[in-house]
This record gives C-alpha cells, structure tokens and sequence, in this order.
C-alpha cells in the first residue's frame, strides 16, 4: 500500500553517508541522486531523504517514525549498532516486543535529524 516514504534533512550530505552505512545490512543503497533528495532502496527508491537546510529538525514528541523491515536479527542489531557509532540516538534498543499482532523483534533510533526509524523482524511461522 505505501510507496515510499520521505524524512527530512539538514544537511543531505551528511545524511547520505550516514544512511548509506546504516542502511548497507539491509541491502539498501542510494538509487537516485539528487540536488535536493536522495533515495535509498533495493530496485526502487523507497525511503527518501529531503534537504531541509532551515529545519530545525524533527521535534521527540511528533509520534512520528517510519519503520523498515529486516529480514533477520543480526541485520536490527547491525542496524542498530552502526547507527549509534554514526552519531544516532538509542531510542529502543534490539530486542523483542509485544505488537497488536505478533512478537516481533526491533530497534528504534533517532537520526542526526531526529527522524525516529525502527527496523524490525518478524518471527517465522
């Protein structure tokens, strides 16, 4: 049902690099190139940053985040660990948790931009 998704940025280069890695265990990379957006994906570009060079950057109380699946746990905790060492906030670190339909396991950050980004797994039937 979604297509893709855009966050914003204040700096797009800085924003790049750091997507880039953090976004390497999932297999995502930069498909479009842009002056002013950059798009990440696997064939298509899904997850969008937009520079917003004048934002003050995304506010922790919005209720606002964006999650991506993964398609195991090592690739969440890899997620995760590359995030911190690039300069995200921890805001829910890997492990299980009790959604409406299912225990999945998953991990939140807050980016250099305050964009809120969970990755998650779901268990296999």
């Amino acid at each position: 049902m979604i297509d893709h998704v855009s966050v914003q940025v204040r700096d797009l280069k800085r924003a790049a690099d750091f997507y880039r890695k953090v976004f390497a265990p999932m297999g995502f990379e930069v498909l479009a190139d842009r002056p002013a957006t950059v798009g990440f994906g696997k064939r298509y570009p899904e997850f969008w940053l937009n520079a917003r060079p004048d934002s003050a950057g995304v506010a922790a109380d919005t209720g606002y985040h964006v999650c991506l699946r993964a398609r195991d746990r090592e690739t969440v905790d890899a997620f995760h660990r590359i995030a911190l060492a690039e300069g995200a906030v921890d805001d829910g670190a890997p492990g299980e948790r009790q959604g409406q339909m299912t225990v999945y396991y998953g991990a939140f950050i807050r980016d250099p931009d305050g964009n809120r980004i969970e990755v998650v797994t779901f268990p296999r039937d």
